[in-house]
């Protein structure tokens, strides 16, 4: 796992400067602090930070073709990668090193861009071809790795891991997003392609660049070489079998993330997909046990600790546990350094913790991650279904006219029970699928958002919203199973602009690498056929996934209530956070952004403090980007 950087320089207007790059990759020492390499000719320059896996001494970047015609960067790991040098060795090319970063250039040399598709694994890669004067630059299908671009005003065109990388070129224009504000605010994450700046971008999953030395870099366009099969039959419908067929792509996913020649070992929360990667660790590692990581919280409520023991008794890991106080607050001021731009998922301070923590023990940790999305485990699902199921039985016209105004009316009722809370479910109803989907998902929901901005800033966005991120995913698909289409949407923007982000930033602060086997997309293109009601069955999510695991797992971790990464927010805001929420919020540097109307936005906090209104996701959201706002203040200063 590294971090990687690259200036390009088209029809050589300008030649390439060493020392900015050098500034870029220096950024990110964070990502790789076992070494550093550079390459420079007349287009391109190339910079790598190393956090050593596999090929310890002979796995150093920039990595060369047997001539040095062709060089690459590259920040992941390509799980397939002997399978490839082989038949690479076949067709008649020498391999110098035994590093997974040399088959890329090799590949190169033989399919072009055609090798995208024979790559297992995580990636961001930039590659030079002084042959053909080509830059190849790619990431992987679900985004596990990032990767930014900026257009600078002297005609090249740089990346990088992380924007801090990008920041440091003198032309890095700062010039804010207005439509990525829209976005964050609806999100809680700026979603690919955008970043919060309006000339850097983020390379999409599933996306390559192919530049051409001859021509000016804005005209390369991203192309698309892999997508989700939302148009793919269905599987069988045979629980029996597709339990055996899970079972058999899972562990081939796992255990191709076995390979390291550093300490290995996975995080365990003790729920159903951290349980499920540590249980087939656990069968391809016979030989010795595995190392076993979780963090546990000085409140019931949110310690998880003891399904975690359970797990690892039954499989004799080698188990650390550390209790994290549930108002440690200490990072919060470090999140805006760690994602260098708003970040808005709180469960980002657990993830740091147990980042930290685990790279006490190992070098390399499997995780859980991209269960939920896969096999319908968000609660989120289950109430959409049945949203939907009133939606098909009303006409459009009828919902808009009955529900639309209830939405309105209705109130915001927090201290009420879960059944009486309606407002939500009342301003969904009269939208159609996707819009209903964004409703639900929003940390402000668009109402919410118009009453915040200021004239002046609804001006700047016109007639944009946030629904045109799924409208253009959603463009020229159709859908007939609406549990896949609200999936496809969380592939293609929660799980890459959310979760991946979370988990890179995080392990990347603390030089550890993290393996998520059920992103593997084999087993991904697998599990996204299998027909929706084997996922959410009698009221079950992931019922598939927990009954092909049950020999596996233990009963009470597969089917106890699910907890997730929280931490008290409301409390925070209300106590120990309420000063600070007010001082940012106040502050300059948010006023002067003539992003909100104040009034308005002091009226919520009044609100959420009196304890008359549970405002803590959406304050939670505007905190962030108000610690963005006066970070980037003192800096442009």
């Amino acid at each position: 796992m590294c971090g990687i950087s690259g200036l390009f320089y088209p029809n050589n207007t300008v030649a390439p400067e060493q020392s900015v790059l050098r500034e870029i990759n220096r950024a990110q020492a964070h990502r790789g602090n076992d070494d550093e390499g550079y390459f420079f000719n007349n287009f391109i320059a190339l910079g790598h930070r190393r956090l050593s896996i596999i090929d310890l001494a002979g796995g150093h970047q920039p990595i060369f073709n047997e001539d040095n015609s062709v060089v690459v960067v590259f920040n992941g790991e390509i799980f397939n990668y002997k399978q490839i040098a082989a038949e690479l060795t076949a067709l008649g090319h020498q391999f110098k090193t035994q590093s997974d970063t040399e088959t890329i250039v090799h590949a190169w040399e033989e399919w072009g861009v055609d090798c995208l598709p024979r790559f297992r694994g995580m990636f961001a890669f930039i590659l030079w071809d002084d042959n053909t004067k080509q830059l190849f630059v790619a990431r992987d299908r679900l985004g596990v790795k990032p990767l930014y671009y900026s257009l600078f005003s002297d005609g090249s065109v740089g990346f990088a891991s992380e924007l801090k990388g990008l920041r440091a070129h003198p032309l890095f224009c700062r010039d804010l997003s207005n439509e990525a504000i829209e976005e964050y605010l609806a999100f809680g994450y700026v979603p690919d392609p955008r970043s919060i700046y309006q000339q850097t971008y983020k390379l999409e999953a599933g996306h390559y660049f192919l530049f051409d030395a001859t021509q000016p870099a804005d005209t390369a366009k991203p192309v698309c070489y892999w997508d989700l099969p939302w148009d793919a039959d269905t599987a069988s419908d045979d629980q029996q079998a597709l339990s055996e067929a899970l079972i058999k792509e899972f562990q081939q996913a796992v255990e191709i993330r076995l390979e390291a020649e550093v300490p290995l070992g996975a995080f365990l929360s003790g729920g159903v997909d951290s349980s499920a990667v540590v249980a087939f660790m656990a069968k391809a590692m016979a030989d010795k046990p595995v190392t076993t990581c979780a963090i546990g919280f000085d409140v019931k409520n949110f310690d998880e600790t003891d399904f975690a023991q359970l797990v690892a008794d039954r499989y004799k890991t080698d188990h650390s546990v550390e209790i994290v106080d549930h108002n440690d607050l200490s990072l919060i001021d470090s999140l805006i350094d760690v994602f260098d731009e708003p970040y808005a998922d709180s469960s980002a301070l657990p993830t740091y913790k147990v980042c930290q923590m685990a790279r006490k023990h190992v070098t390399v940790a499997l995780s859980g991650d991209g269960g939920d999305e896969l096999f319908a485990g968000y609660r989120r699902y289950k109430l959409h279904l049945a949203e939907e199921r009133v939606r098909q039985k009303i006409p459009a016209f009828l919902r808009k006219v009955v529900f639309k105004p209830l939405g309105k009316l209705y109130p915001k009722l927090d201290w009420a029970p879960q059944f009486l809370r309606a407002k939500t479910t009342f301003q969904s109803l009269s939208m159609t699928t996707a819009e209903a989907f964004m409703n639900s998902m929003s940390k402000l929901r668009i109402d919410e958002r118009n009453a915040l901005y200021s004239p002046a800033f609804k001006q700047k966005l016109g007639r944009y919203n946030a629904n045109a991120v799924y409208q253009r995913y959603l463009s020229a698909k159709q859908f007939s199973d609406p549990l896949k289409l609200i999936q496809y949407l969380d592939y293609k923007t929660w799980l890459v602009g959310d979760a991946n982000t979370k988990v890179d930033r995080a392990s990347m602060a603390n030089g550890l690498e993290v393996r998520s086997p059920f992103m593997d997309h084999k087993f991904v293109e697998w599990a996204f056929t299998v027909p929706s009601q084997q996922n959410i069955k009698n009221g079950e999510t992931k019922a598939l996934l927990k009954k092909a695991l049950e020999p596996y797992v233990n009963e009470e971790n597969l089917y106890r209530q699910k907890m997730g990464f929280s931490v008290p927010l409301a409390e925070w805001l209300r106590g120990p956070l309420k000063d600070k929420l007010v001082d940012v919020m106040g502050s300059d540097a948010v006023k002067n952004s003539g992003i909100f109307n104040t009034s308005e936005l002091n009226k919520k906090i009044q609100q959420h403090l009196s304890g008359k209104y549970d405002h803590s996701a959406s304050l939670w959201t505007l905190f962030m980007l108000g610690l963005f706002l006066q970070n980037e203040s003192k800096e442009v200063q």
